[in-house]
Protein backbone atom coordinates (compact mmCIF):
# COMPACT_ATOMS: atom_id res chain seq x y z
CA UNK A 1 0.00 0.00 0.00
CA UNK A 2 1.50 3.12 -0.68
CA UNK A 3 1.26 6.63 1.45
CA UNK A 4 0.43 9.73 -0.32
CA UNK A 5 3.81 11.72 -0.66
CA UNK A 6 3.79 14.62 2.19
CA UNK A 7 6.56 16.44 3.63
CA UNK A 8 9.09 14.29 5.91
CA UNK A 9 8.06 15.89 9.36
CA UNK A 10 4.36 14.58 8.59
CA UNK A 11 4.62 11.28 8.91
CA UNK A 12 5.31 8.05 11.47
CA UNK A 13 6.79 4.95 10.71
CA UNK A 14 5.52 2.14 13.02
CA UNK A 15 7.58 -1.24 12.83
CA UNK A 16 5.78 -4.29 14.40
CA UNK A 17 2.45 -5.16 15.41
CA UNK A 18 2.00 -6.50 18.33
CA UNK A 19 -0.06 -5.30 21.51
CA UNK A 20 1.86 -1.91 21.88
CA UNK A 21 2.98 -1.44 17.97
CA UNK A 22 -0.81 -1.96 16.88
CA UNK A 23 -1.89 0.34 19.70
CA UNK A 24 0.35 3.13 18.72
CA UNK A 25 -0.70 2.80 14.80
CA UNK A 26 -4.43 2.84 15.69
CA UNK A 27 -3.89 6.21 18.40
CA UNK A 28 -1.76 7.76 15.51
CA UNK A 29 -4.19 6.97 12.64
CA UNK A 30 -7.50 7.89 14.52
CA UNK A 31 -5.93 11.18 14.90
CA UNK A 32 -5.64 11.59 11.22
CA UNK A 33 -1.83 11.43 11.61
CA UNK A 34 0.11 9.94 8.82
CA UNK A 35 1.16 6.58 9.09
CA UNK A 36 2.39 3.63 7.87
CA UNK A 37 3.09 -0.08 9.49
CA UNK A 38 5.60 -2.20 8.80
CA UNK A 39 5.57 -5.76 9.70
CA UNK A 40 6.68 -9.16 8.81
CA UNK A 41 3.76 -11.77 10.22
CA UNK A 42 1.56 -12.02 6.74
CA UNK A 43 -1.44 -13.02 9.19
CA UNK A 44 -0.45 -9.07 11.08
CA UNK A 45 -0.80 -7.54 7.93
CA UNK A 46 -3.91 -9.05 6.52
CA UNK A 47 -5.63 -8.64 9.86
CA UNK A 48 -4.62 -4.28 10.25
CA UNK A 49 -4.54 -3.79 6.48
CA UNK A 50 -8.10 -2.74 6.74
CA UNK A 51 -7.34 -0.16 9.46
CA UNK A 52 -4.64 1.45 8.34
CA UNK A 53 -1.34 1.61 6.16
CA UNK A 54 0.63 -1.48 6.44
CA UNK A 55 3.41 -3.44 4.28
CA UNK A 56 4.73 -6.79 4.57
CA UNK A 57 8.65 -6.60 4.90
CA UNK A 58 11.43 -7.77 7.23
CA UNK A 59 12.55 -4.05 9.09
CA UNK A 60 16.00 -6.24 10.31
CA UNK A 61 16.90 -5.79 6.57
CA UNK A 62 18.57 -2.08 5.67
CA UNK A 63 17.22 -2.84 2.39
CA UNK A 64 14.09 -3.24 2.56
CA UNK A 65 13.79 -0.54 4.88
CA UNK A 66 15.38 1.91 1.90
CA UNK A 67 12.75 0.40 -0.67
CA UNK A 68 9.69 1.16 1.70
CA UNK A 69 11.26 4.70 1.65
CA UNK A 70 11.43 4.67 5.51
CA UNK A 71 13.92 7.85 4.91
CA UNK A 72 10.93 9.94 3.96
CA UNK A 73 9.30 9.68 7.21
CA UNK A 74 10.51 11.62 10.03
CA UNK A 75 9.71 9.69 13.08
CA UNK A 76 9.62 5.78 13.91
CA UNK A 77 7.86 4.09 16.75
CA UNK A 78 9.71 0.57 17.04
CA UNK A 79 7.34 -2.04 18.68
CA UNK A 80 9.45 -5.13 18.49
CA UNK A 81 10.42 -6.33 21.89
CA UNK A 82 13.31 -9.30 20.53
CA UNK A 83 16.45 -7.86 21.65
CA UNK A 84 18.53 -8.86 18.19
CA UNK A 85 15.34 -7.71 16.16
CA UNK A 86 15.03 -4.75 17.91
CA UNK A 87 18.59 -3.77 17.88
CA UNK A 88 18.81 -4.20 13.86
CA UNK A 89 15.93 -2.27 12.96
CA UNK A 90 17.46 0.39 15.55
CA UNK A 91 19.86 0.84 13.63
CA UNK A 92 18.87 0.04 10.27
CA UNK A 93 17.13 3.79 11.21
CA UNK A 94 19.96 5.57 12.30
CA UNK A 95 21.78 4.35 9.34
CA UNK A 96 19.13 6.30 7.08
CA UNK A 97 19.26 8.88 9.33
CA UNK A 98 15.70 8.67 10.99
CA UNK A 99 15.20 12.41 13.01
CA UNK A 100 13.30 10.81 15.89
CA UNK A 101 13.74 6.89 17.01
CA UNK A 102 11.08 5.46 19.86
CA UNK A 103 12.38 2.50 20.61
CA UNK A 104 10.77 -0.31 22.56
CA UNK A 105 12.18 -2.28 25.67
CA UNK A 106 11.36 -5.16 28.01
CA UNK A 107 14.22 -4.46 29.90
CA UNK A 108 16.60 -1.42 31.37
CA UNK A 109 19.65 -3.46 29.96
CA UNK A 110 17.84 -3.68 26.59
CA UNK A 111 17.04 -0.08 26.78
CA UNK A 112 20.55 1.21 27.30
CA UNK A 113 21.88 -0.70 24.56
CA UNK A 114 19.05 1.16 22.30
CA UNK A 115 19.65 4.06 23.35
CA UNK A 116 23.82 3.60 22.86
CA UNK A 117 23.33 2.59 19.10
CA UNK A 118 21.18 5.74 18.43
CA UNK A 119 17.27 5.32 19.85
CA UNK A 120 16.24 9.12 20.69
CA UNK A 121 13.94 7.85 23.32
CA UNK A 122 13.37 4.40 24.87
CA UNK A 123 9.66 3.29 26.16
CA UNK A 124 8.85 0.48 28.53
CA UNK A 125 4.87 -0.12 28.29
CA UNK A 126 5.10 -3.00 31.12
CA UNK A 127 7.27 -1.38 33.50
CA UNK A 128 5.39 2.16 32.78
CA UNK A 129 1.85 0.64 32.92
CA UNK A 130 2.98 -1.06 36.37
CA UNK A 131 4.19 1.56 38.13
CA UNK A 132 1.00 3.53 37.19
CA UNK A 133 -1.25 0.88 38.35
CA UNK A 134 0.14 0.52 41.74
CA UNK A 135 0.45 4.32 42.09
CA UNK A 136 -3.62 4.48 41.22
CA UNK A 137 -4.48 1.51 43.57
CA UNK A 138 -2.26 2.54 46.50
CA UNK A 139 -3.43 5.95 48.33
CA UNK A 140 -5.56 9.07 47.02
CA UNK A 141 -4.16 9.37 43.17
CA UNK A 142 -6.91 9.15 40.60
CA UNK A 143 -4.65 9.51 37.80
CA UNK A 144 -0.78 9.33 37.34
CA UNK A 145 1.40 10.38 34.64
CA UNK A 146 5.40 10.27 34.56
CA UNK A 147 6.57 12.68 32.22
CA UNK A 148 10.38 12.11 32.13
CA UNK A 149 12.81 8.99 33.77
CA UNK A 150 14.41 11.73 36.24
CA UNK A 151 10.60 11.51 37.96
CA UNK A 152 8.95 14.55 36.90
CA UNK A 153 4.88 13.90 37.05
CA UNK A 154 1.73 14.89 37.19
CA UNK A 155 -1.36 13.23 39.39
CA UNK A 156 -5.15 14.05 39.74
CA UNK A 157 -6.17 13.08 43.17
CA UNK A 158 -8.01 14.09 46.33
CA UNK A 159 -6.54 16.46 48.78
CA UNK A 160 -5.25 15.99 51.43
CA UNK A 161 -7.58 17.27 54.33
CA UNK A 162 -5.15 20.08 55.95
CA UNK A 163 -5.24 21.85 52.44
CA UNK A 164 -8.82 21.60 52.40
CA UNK A 165 -11.02 25.08 53.08
CA UNK A 166 -7.81 27.25 52.78
CA UNK A 167 -6.33 29.07 49.79
CA UNK A 168 -3.04 27.84 48.31
CA UNK A 169 -1.73 31.14 49.43
CA UNK A 170 -2.36 29.91 53.21
CA UNK A 171 -1.75 26.44 52.65
CA UNK A 172 1.78 27.16 50.92
CA UNK A 173 1.82 23.82 49.33
CA UNK A 174 5.14 24.19 47.55
CA UNK A 175 6.99 25.18 50.41
CA UNK A 176 5.89 22.94 52.41
CA UNK A 177 5.85 19.70 50.57
CA UNK A 178 7.73 20.72 47.24
CA UNK A 179 4.90 20.61 44.48
CA UNK A 180 2.29 22.37 42.73
CA UNK A 181 -0.96 22.81 42.20
CA UNK A 182 -1.55 23.32 38.90
CA UNK A 183 -5.16 23.43 39.10
CA UNK A 184 -8.65 22.51 40.35
CA UNK A 185 -11.63 20.10 39.24
CA UNK A 186 -14.56 21.15 41.73
CA UNK A 187 -17.74 19.22 41.09
CA UNK A 188 -19.62 19.49 38.37
CA UNK A 189 -16.96 22.20 36.62
CA UNK A 190 -14.78 22.44 34.37
CA UNK A 191 -11.00 22.40 34.90
CA UNK A 192 -9.59 25.93 36.25
CA UNK A 193 -5.98 26.84 36.79
CA UNK A 194 -4.91 27.37 39.95
CA UNK A 195 -3.81 30.78 41.78
CA UNK A 196 -2.85 32.39 44.93
CA UNK A 197 -6.77 32.98 46.04
CA UNK A 198 -7.65 29.52 45.07
CA UNK A 199 -9.92 27.52 47.69
CA UNK A 200 -9.14 23.88 47.57
CA UNK A 201 -12.42 21.97 49.24
CA UNK A 202 -13.14 18.58 50.07
CA UNK A 203 -14.67 17.37 47.27
CA UNK A 204 -12.47 18.96 44.44
CA UNK A 205 -9.70 16.99 42.92
CA UNK A 206 -6.17 18.49 42.36
CA UNK A 207 -3.89 18.70 39.30
CA UNK A 208 -0.16 18.29 40.83
CA UNK A 209 3.12 18.15 39.25
CA UNK A 210 6.19 17.46 40.75
CA UNK A 211 8.79 14.87 41.30
CA UNK A 212 7.78 11.37 41.83
CA UNK A 213 8.67 10.97 45.62
CA UNK A 214 7.71 14.01 46.00
CA UNK A 215 4.06 13.53 45.02
CA UNK A 216 3.95 10.12 46.27
CA UNK A 217 4.24 11.70 50.29
CA UNK A 218 1.88 14.45 49.48
CA UNK A 219 -0.72 12.36 47.94
CA UNK A 220 -0.49 9.81 51.11
CA UNK A 221 -1.04 12.67 53.69
CA UNK A 222 -4.41 12.28 56.00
Amino acid sequence: MRVAEKEKSSGTLVIGLGRFGSAVAMTLNSLDREILAVESDPAQVERFSPLFPVVEADATRLDAMEQLGAKDFSSTVVGVGALEASVLITANLVDLGMEQIWAKAISREQGKILRRIGAHHVIYPEFDAGRRTAHLVDGRMLDYVEMDREGFSIVKMRPPAEIQGFTLLESDVRRRYGVNILGVISPGQHFEYAGPDTVVAANDLIIVSGDGKLLEDFANRP
